[in-house]
C-alpha cells in the first residue's frame, strides 16, 4: 500500500470506509514468515542487483586464468544484510567475486560469513525493532562512515540494500570514491524515495566523478514469473486463516490481521501511517 508515499489513496480509503491491508505491515513473527511479501520481493531485488552490477562493471567478476595471464576477481561490497543483501551476497559469490558485507545489526555477522563473505567490522551496532535497524546517531554515523569509506574506495562494486522504515535514505554519498566503481542502489526505498544513496536518481544511470551510480526501480517486475508466484503465495497464506469455511471472516484479535490492517471502519488503524497522513508529515 505504501502509505507514506500514497497519502491521497489512504485518505480515500478512510473516507469510503474501505477495509485495506498493507502487506508491508504484516508483523515479522515466525507464524507470518510465509506471508512476508517484503522478504519475497527483496530476494528478487538482491539477486537482480548483483546481475545488474556484473553487467555494468567493465571487468570480470571471477578470477580467471588465461593465456594472457591471471585476472584477479572483482571486489563487491554489500551494505545491508537483510533478505535483499544476503541474496546479493550469495549471487555475487556465485559469480566469483570477492565479497564483503556490512550491516549495523551485529546479529547478521554469522549469516554473512555462512555465505562465504567477510563481515566489515565498524564497532557500531544498531539493533532495532521488528527485524529492522534503528537510525544511527550522528556520532555513530561518523564512526561507521570512516570505516566504510575505506572499504567503498577499495571496492569495484557497492550494492546498497539498507532500509529504514519511512526514511528516504540510509547512506549519504561516500567522501572517497574509486574510478570505474559501479554502485547499484536497491532496496525498499529506491522506487518512490530515490534510493539510499544521495546521488541516486530513480530509474537512471549516472556518472559522478568516474563512479557509475545505478538506480533501478521495481526490480521484482524484472523477474515477473517468480516474483508473482512468490507474492501470490504470500497473499494466499495471509488470507487463508481468514477463510476457515470458505467465506471471509477476519479475526481482529489475530496479531497478523491487527498489525497488517491499514484502514477499517472509517479509520486509519496503523499509528505510523495515521500520523503521516493526518499530521501532514
Amino acid at each position: 500500500m505504501q502509505a507514506y508515499a500514497r497519502q491521497d489513496l489512504v485518505r480515500a480509503l478512510k473516507e469510503r470506509r474501505t477495509t485495506s491491508f498493507a502487506m508491508e505491515l504484516v508483523p515479522r513473527i515466525s507464524r507470518a514468515q510465509s506471508m512476508d511479501a517484503l522478504s519475497s520481493q527483496a530476494s528478487v531485488a538482491g539477486y537482480k542487483a548483483a546481475l545488474i552490477a556484473a553487467n555494468a562493471l567493465k571487468k570480470f567478476l571471477p578470477m580467471l586464468t588465461t593465456a594472457a595471464g591471471t585476472i584477479r576477481p572483482a571486489s563487491v561490497l554489500v551494505i545491508g544484510a537483510g533478505v535483499a543483501g544476503l541474496q546479493a551476497i550469495a549471487t555475487a559469490k556465485r559469480l566469483g567475486a570477492v565479497v564483503e558485507a556490512y550491516d549495523v545489526r551485529s546479529a547478521t555477522r554469522d549469516q554473512v560469513k555462512s555465505l562465504g563473505a567477510k563481515f566489515v567490522e565498524t564497532g557500531v551496532s544498531a539493533e532495532g525493532t521488528g527485524g529492522y535497524a534503528r537510525e544511527l546517531t550522528a556520532e555513530e554515523k561518523a564512526k561507521q562512515q570512516e570505516v566504510l569509506d575505506a572499504r567503498i574506495a577499495a571496492s569495484d562494486v557497492v550494492i546498497s540494500t539498507a532500509a529504514i522504515p519511512a526514511a528516504p535514505r540510509a547512506h549519504r554519498e561516500p567522501r572517497r570514491r574509486r574510478a570505474n566503481e559501479t554502485r547499484v542502489c536497491t532496496g525498499r526505498h529506491c522506487r518512490e524515495q530515490g534510493g539510499n544513496c544521495e546521488l541516486t536518481r530513480a530509474g537512471e544511470t549516472i556518472d559522478h566523478g568516474g563512479v557509475t551510480i545505478i538506480g533501478p526501480v521495481n526490480l521484482p517486475a524484472t523477474l515477473p514469473y517468480h516474483a508473482s508466484e512468490m507474492y501470490a503465495r504470500n497473499l494466499f497464506n495471509f488470507l487463508k486463516p481468514a477463510m476457515p469455511k470458505g467465506e471471509l471472516a477476519v479475526d481482529w484479535k489475530d496479531e497478523v490481521f491487527a498489525g497488517a490492517v491499514l484502514t477499517h471502519d472509517g479509520e486509519i488503524k496503523n499509528e505510523a501511517a495515521r500520523k503521516s497522513v493526518e499530521g501532514g508529515a
